[in-house]
């Protein structure tokens, strides 16, 4: 079926991630995997052409649309290109809607500006060495002393760990409130106390900087905490996440897709007992279902971002949509690698990469176990 989400405006952007993407980031990135990390410079050559802060109103540097197509062409040409070191995503689909929506107009004229720039990259940390899906289970702490509040405890796993400037914290103000004794503080960059540990070595992304986070009594100002006023913080989160489920389904998607279009690429010309692999009536009828399932994924997909631009997607839809696209995307890039033999366990294959860069999907923005419960919860039982 043809694909309708897309207006002009967003396939001329498409055109210019692509050639951004072919320019500077393609022909550097296995080097980037190799040295674990992105140089810094791409996020600015990236904030040039606009990149970054959709959502951010115009007089702080953004372009003041609120539109998640445009998030979504960015994300699609990444996955595409097998660009995974590039946390670009983070950036704009999961912490963009806490600097937009719930900063002051002083922290705005402070963030903004170099969040849609590029120059100022941002994270957010929210897992711990003990607490990964259930939230309510950490244990950093933010204590108040008089305007700043003093910041101790461990994250991990955490994207853009290393380069990041501006981190949100997740931490309890009132641990003994639970739900309602959380709060966002904004850590920076240089604030004594605040070490980054190891950049963390992954089975697959492996050019994203993934770290450690230690915090040992950093002193944050009270004007740096989300919201304006503390023990909201549980409750922002799960407000911006399921934008944050809809930014990995889309990934996912995007990554079976390509996937799906190397391998029958590949079995058009791959030879086996005289003729073409795609001969074989196993290979049609695999990638015959395999296509199936990820146009359907698809549309649900494009379905669910059209929700979520009208202020219209649930909790439990983006649920559904993480779990069964990730849970696809591994099926769907498993089974392809199959169909490549022993040439899909080679790296310089690009089914080899994206079968490592793909597991985690079903882990993290909530592990597919969780999303299942969130849909079963609704059901009132």
């Amino acid at each position: 079926m043809q694909r309708d989400l897309f207006d002009e405006e967003h396939l001329l952007f498409r055109e210019t991630v692509r050639e951004f993407l072919t320019r500077e980031v393609v022909p550097h990135h296995a080097e980037w995997e190799k040295d674990g990390i992105v140089p810094r410079e791409v996020w600015k050559k990236a904030g040039e052409l606009g990149m970054f802060g959709f959502s951010v109103p115009e007089e702080y540097g953004g372009a003041g649309i609120t539109d998640f197509r445009y998030n979504t062409v960015i994300l699609e040409e990444i996955t595409r290109a097998g660009a995974s070191g590039l946390g670009f995503s983070l950036h704009n689909d999961v912490i963009a809607p806490y600097l937009v929506e719930l900063t002051d107009e002083e922290q705005k004229q402070r963030w903004l500006p170099g969040f849609a720039s590029g120059e100022l990259i941002t994270a957010i940390a929210m897992t711990e060495p003990g607490a990964g899906s259930d939230l309510q289970g950490i244990r950093t702490t933010a204590v108040r002393e008089g305007d700043h509040y003093v910041v101790n405890g461990q994250k991990t796993f955490i994207t853009n760990g290393i380069n990041a400037d501006l981190v949100i914290v997740v931490a309890k103000t009132d641990p003994e409130q639970g739900a309602r004794g959380t709060t966002l503080l904004v850590a920076e960059r240089g604030m004594e106390g605040f070490q980054r540990g190891r950049n963390l070595d992954k089975i697959g992304m492996k050019a994203q900087d993934t770290a450690e986070l230690f915090f040992e009594n950093v002193r944050v100002p009270a004007a740096n905490v989300l919201g304006k006023q503390e023990g909201q913080g549980f409750f922002q989160l799960m407000n911006n996440l399921p934008q944050e489920r809809m930014s990995i389904a889309v990934g996912a998607v995007a990554a079976a897709e390509a996937v799906l279009e190397q391998t029958i690429e590949y079995c058009r010309t791959r030879q086996a007992f005289g003729r073409n692999i795609g001969k074989f009536q196993n290979t049609r009828f695999v990638l015959a279902e395999l296509a199936t399932e990820t146009e359907i994924a698809r549309h649900y997909v494009d379905k669910s971002i059209q929700a979520l631009n009208a202020k219209q997607l649930t909790v439990v839809d983006a649920a559904k949509a993480k779990w069964w696209t990730t849970e696809l995307q591994n099926r769907v890039i498993d089974r392809c690698l199959q169909l490549h033999g022993g040439y899909g366990y080679m790296l310089e294959y690009p089914v080899a990469k994206a079968w490592m860069d793909s597991r985690v999907q079903t882990i993290y923005g909530g592990t597919t176990e969780i999303m299942k419960e969130i849909i079963g919860r609704s059901f009132g039982f």
